[in-house]
């Protein structure tokens, strides 16, 4: 019972510091031109932060909707992943994998793997779920309503506390080199090509350092086993 207590303490820690960045992502919603029920509907709908920023982001940027779309989009297929892992992990029913399968975002993955029994990161994962899908949804439509009063967006830096909450979740899990090198290629591509192209195409771009990545460290094993016959 006491290790129960201490996953249910840490999960909504979890839950209520990133679900109140939901407000942020509100506001900036607003900002990027979306109306309260554009935004609540993403919210509800989508419930990956990352990707919903670099949605709203790259329009309020002017970018075409397709294109920030896509970008999004593919921003979010690292939620499929988390589930391959997860599936495995917690084992849930048939009937709750669909329910299940909407709460798999950063959150929920990091403190689910990082229980030691398959019953603490259940309750992990569904508290912090649980927790963060009601407080996101909430402080969204806060967030929304309240755009008007807080002006612009950009004088208050809010446009950042997604991608910074994201990162903060995703550093403690580059832990192997190929990790680092992928992150750190994906972030000068996605830097470095957004004075050039079109909002939401860097995005776009910068998933392809995780495939170079593995294709130069395959071509590269290639070689040494050649060498060595």
């Amino acid at each position: 019972m006491k290790a129960d207590s201490a996953v249910v303490r840490d999960a909504l820690g979890v839950g209520v510091a990133v679900g109140l960045s939901g407000f942020a992502f509100g506001v900036t919603a607003a900002g990027a031109g979306l109306d309260v029920l554009q935004i609540c509907a993403l919210s509800l709908l989508v419930f990956t932060g990352a990707s919903q920023f670099a949605l709203v982001g790259a329009l309020a940027a002017g970018g075409n909707p397709f294109t920030a779309a896509a970008g999004a989009f593919f921003l979010g297929t690292r939620n499929a992943f988390y589930g391959l892992r997860l599936s495995q992990l917690l084992a849930v029913r048939r009937v709750v994998r669909p329910l299940a399968a909407h709460w798999v975002i950063d959150e929920t993955t990091a403190v689910a793997l990082a229980q030691p029994t398959r019953r603490a990161a259940r309750i992990g994962f569904t508290v912090t779920g649980l927790t963060l899908y009601v407080l996101w949804n909430l402080t969204t439509l806060l967030g929304a309503l309240g755009a008007e009063a807080i002006g612009d967006t950009n004088a208050w830096g809010l446009d950042a506390a997604g991608p910074a909450v994201f990162l903060a979740l995703l550093a403690p899990m580059l832990r192997t080199t190929t990790d680092r090198v992928v992150a750190g290629i994906a972030a000068v591509l996605g830097l470095g090509l957004l004075p050039v192209l079109p909002a939401g195409v860097p995005v776009l771009v910068a998933a392809l350092a995780a495939p170079a990545v593995l294709w130069w460290q395959g071509r590269t094993a290639g070689k040494r086993k050649g060498a060595g016959r």
